[in-house]
């Protein structure tokens, strides 16, 4: 074996004792991430932290019911062996990917842990001829579908319509204010802000490729300086506004794309071409602003396009006098 190098073994060559050891490991496994998510969750989302919190008991029942299986069959040692350590086995996801998901997503991604390790244990229980595998691997299919159903009783007793509506605008306001909100006034900016110089530019040059170029300059550093403003405005903490770096993230690449939209049309060469198509582009962008607002941010539409497109017109019109000029 290559030094360094750590083969992994497949599921396959493992013996019922190691079998039992993975299955405690993957239950203790799971309810240190249940665990997890409830605590991410306590401040935001008290009810659906405490369907965790008890998923996190009902695996601590399962490996305990498992470790008494293991000292009956096998004695008190168990074998060291972890998920990672077996070729195929199911996967978590890590806890700091997941804590980036919204509600649903997060509730979504322990019900399929429950049916991916349930899945798992069924298909390889059909694979074996051992009939004591077998057996076992079956009742630990039975042990994660029990999980499962336990989820169910366990949000029915926690979750009443009341604390979910409750939860969903909890949800709902934070991704406004994390996602929405700064994306939206990135994507002003970006839109709003780059036009007077890309079309004066253009007016005054009816070079493309300069144009081009300055409307990318200007989309970027417009995207970069979005960006940070909005990470270092806020840490969130007191405002609720969630993270600054996911902030700082929506604000700068929707900026960025607000610009590059009426910057993309003059990598074509033929200037009236590509000057046509920018100002149909900024008309939609102008629009797909005005539809934001009044989807998310409940702003009435015909105030919302007033605002906008006339805003953005009078600065378009700006630039492309000033460029005639």
């Amino acid at each position: 074996m290559i030094p360094g190098f750590t083969s992994r073994r497949r599921f396959s060559d493992l013996t019922e004792q190691e079998v039992l050891a993975l299955a405690i490991s993957s239950e203790e496994d799971d309810a240190r991430i249940y665990r997890s998510y409830a605590e991410m969750l306590r401040d935001d989302y008290p009810e659906t932290a405490k369907i965790f919190d008890g998923m996190a008991v009902e695996e601590d029942g399962h490996r305990a019911a498992l470790i008494d299986l293991h000292k009956t069959r096998f004695g008190e040692v168990i074998p060291l062996i972890r998920r990672e350590h077996v070729a195929g086995f199911y996967a978590r996801r890590p806890i700091w990917l997941v804590e980036n998901l919204g509600i649903e997503r997060i509730r979504a991604e322990a019900e399929g842990m429950e049916k991916d390790a349930e899945a798992f244990y069924m298909r390889a229980a059909q694979a074996t001829t051992d009939a004591d595998t077998r057996k076992l691997l079956g009742t630990l299919a039975a042990a994660e579908a029990g999980h499962q159903e336990r989820a169910g009783e366990l949000e029915k007793e926690h979750l009443d319509d009341d604390a979910l509506a409750a939860e969903d605008r909890t949800a709902k306001r934070q991704f406004l204010l994390t996602w929405v909100q700064p994306g939206l006034a990135g994507l002003m900016d970006g839109s709003v802000s780059t036009l007077a110089p890309i079309f004066a530019v253009a007016f005054a040059t009816q070079d493309t490729w300069t144009t081009f170029l300055v409307g990318l300059a200007a989309s970027v550093g417009a995207g970069i300086s979005m960006g940070f403003t909005e990470a270092a405005s806020d840490d969130g903490q007191l405002s609720g506004r969630g993270s600054p770096m996911k902030r700082g993230f929506a604000s700068g690449i929707m900026t960025t794309v607000g610009g590059l939209g009426h910057a993309l049309p003059y990598l074509i060469t033929d200037f009236w071409t590509a000057t046509v198509i920018a100002i149909m582009v900024v008309f939609v962008e102008l629009w797909a602003i005005a539809w934001i607002q009044n989807k998310y941010m409940e702003t009435p539409f015909f105030r919302a396009a007033l605002q906008v497109v006339l805003g953005g017109a009078l600065v378009l019109a700006a630039g492309i006098l000033i460029g005639s000029g």
